[in-house]
């Protein structure tokens, strides 16, 4: 690729992002933890293991919120094998942290974070949308920042991770109603 040639498309729109934010005091420090915490969801699985042990009564949804974003992950990966798309490439876009791969759509970053947001709020009943405006913007912002991923990776990832952990919910309520009919157990009584 040419050293002169102006970025277009979704390397102009990371390029933008980067110039506007990556010189603004803790924008890269803060990118970058954001990016450590989430690779392969690790955060998130800690995060749900640690629900599960200090709220005993929701601790099914805290489990059930792990295993969404676990498998929400795993779906990442195995899209991104398939489609085996590279990471951005031009001069105009700094890389600004490792990755363990050099594949890129979708970010399972984004995945993982936005299939957290939907279960941790089901888990911790915190009103819709709360978690997902505080957790899902950062970390979708974070991967343009870095560098390592094309917006259309990160929009693909969150609208993932979104219909996971909306089937994983779906899943555990129906199974949780038939567990419920099964044992003869009122609604107030089932396993939370």
């Amino acid at each position: 690729m040419p050293e002169d040639k102006a970025p277009t498309g979704e390397l102009a729109a990371i390029a933008a992002v980067q110039s506007v934010l990556v010189d603004r005091p803790g924008v890269l420090p803060t990118a970058r933890g954001m990016s450590h915490f989430g690779e392969h969801s690790i955060g998130w699985l800690a995060i749900s293991l640690l629900g599960a042990i200090l709220v005993p009564c929701r601790r099914r949804y805290w489990l059930v919120a792990g295993a969404g974003v676990f498998a929400a992950h795993v779906a990442a990966v195995l899209i991104k094998r398939m489609v085996r798309r590279i990471r951005p490439n031009h001069p105009a876009v700094t890389v600004n942290v490792g990755t363990p791969s050099p594949l890129s759509f979708p970010s399972a970053h984004a995945t993982s974070t936005a299939a957290a947001a939907i279960l941790i709020g089901r888990a911790s009943r915190l009103p819709k949308g709360i978690v997902a405006a505080v957790l899902v913007a950062p970390m979708a912002l974070s991967r343009i920042v870095l560098g390592v991923h094309y917006p259309s990776d990160v929009a693909f990832g969150v609208v993932l991770g979104a219909a996971v952990a909306g089937t994983t919910a779906r899943f555990d309520s129906r199974l949780s109603r038939r567990w419920t009919v099964q044992h003869g157990l009122s609604s107030g009584s089932a396993v939370k």
